[in-house]
């Protein structure tokens, strides 16, 4: 038995973590929404977006899109150096 007692803190910590996410994941009543916050949300939606998120005047659909970066380094295929 004793040789089991290493497992004592995980099971500890397993244990506390379930019943936080518990009781943090409960089901919390509904509230409706004060008139105040309506508005608030309201003048968000209808407010222009930043100029970031519109597209650019020189950018068609044309264009391809930037490929994506993997980490890995790939050699082009016409250099080949001897070791």
């Amino acid at each position: 038995m004793e040789i089991l007692l290493w497992l004592l803190p995980a099971v500890v910590v397993t244990g506390t973590a379930m019943l936080v996410a518990g009781w943090a994941g409960r089901e919390r009543p509904e509230r409706e929404p004060s008139q105040a916050e309506q508005d608030r949300f309201a003048e968000a939606i209808l407010r222009p977006l930043p100029n970031a998120a519109r597209p650019r005047p020189g950018a068609d659909a044309r264009s391809r899109p930037r490929e994506r970066s993997t980490g890995v380094a790939v050699r082009r295929s016409g250099t080949r150096r001897s070791a």
